[in-house]
């Protein structure tokens, strides 16, 4: 992972911290939360020694990019759209994005075809933000999203332990196939076993380094973005893509339980 280099880039007034390696067609990975560039090392190496250009950045407000001057009225689409832009509009890419990162992976796709190679999401089927992404009257009363989008409510839950904990607790919670709801005396911290081992896939190492990014950053713009502006229609009508795409989704992903969820991977199938 030494090779990877690493440099900010002024984007709109705020700098983005970017690790890159390799040369030729360009590959753009794009985190969700609590990931971060780290987050795509491999793949980065990976696609390198394939005879890629391998970026992936850390959003405004994540790790260590510069956090916007007003996170409570970040808007999702603008922060990500704004942060694309500079590695998309002198030649196209492929975009790859994880969780909340395959938003911007498909709106870009959308809005601006010429400027796309290709889209890879894991776990996230084409979708775009807006009131219907996720029928929210239909999940459980204490459902994660539910929670985290109330201001102040996740920063409080957060708050009662330090950085290394809170993240560990949530790779233990989301690396489940259980949908994680809190009851009404329980915050989604709560929900973590402390005595439980991490997964083999996520070492001791790893949390260390996605520790100190957040400690960096803080939470505060990663639960403005996504969570608290997942609802915020996009504005574009009758969606479609038409660069090549693949979905990369695991049998077991808790994202498979919920609403609606069957009736659009059968939609787009």
């Amino acid at each position: 992972m030494e090779q990877i280099q690493h440099k900010y880039v002024e984007v709109s007034g705020l700098k983005l911290h970017v690790a890159e390696l390799g040369t030729g067609p360009k590959v753009l990975f794009l985190h969700g939360f609590p990931e971060i560039w780290y987050s795509w090392r491999h793949q980065m190496i990976a696609a390198a020694a394939a005879g890629y250009r391998a970026i992936a950045f850390d959003f405004r407000g994540y790790g260590l990019s510069q956090q916007p001057p007003e996170p409570e009225k970040a808007s999702l689409m603008i922060l990500w759209l704004m942060s694309l832009e500079l590695w998309t509009v002198s030649a196209s890419a492929f975009l790859v994005g994880k969780d909340s990162g395959a938003f911007p992976a498909f709106h870009v796709a959308v809005l601006h075809p010429e400027r796309v190679s290709g889209v890879v999401t894991l776990g996230i089927p084409f979708m775009l933000p807006g009131v219907s992404v996720i029928p929210m009257h239909l999940l459980p009363k204490g459902f994660y999203i539910l929670r985290w989008q109330e201001p102040g409510r996740a920063e409080a839950d957060f708050g009662r332990f330090d950085v290394k904990t809170v993240i560990r607790n949530i790779y233990m919670l989301f690396c489940r196939s259980e949908l994680q709801v809190a009851s009404d005396d329980q915050e989604i911290m709560d929900l973590a076993d402390p005595s439980a081992p991490l997964p083999p896939w996520f070492t001791e190492e790893d949390l260390k380094v996605y520790s100190s990014l957040y400690e960096n950053s803080g939470f505060r713009t990663p639960l403005q973005v996504p969570y608290r502006t997942l609802g915020i229609d996009c504005g574009v009508k009758d969606p479609k893509i038409t660069a090549p795409g693949m979905l990369i989704m695991g049998e077991k992903d808790y994202v498979l339980k919920f609403p609606g969820m069957g009736n659009t991977l059968g939609a787009r199938k």
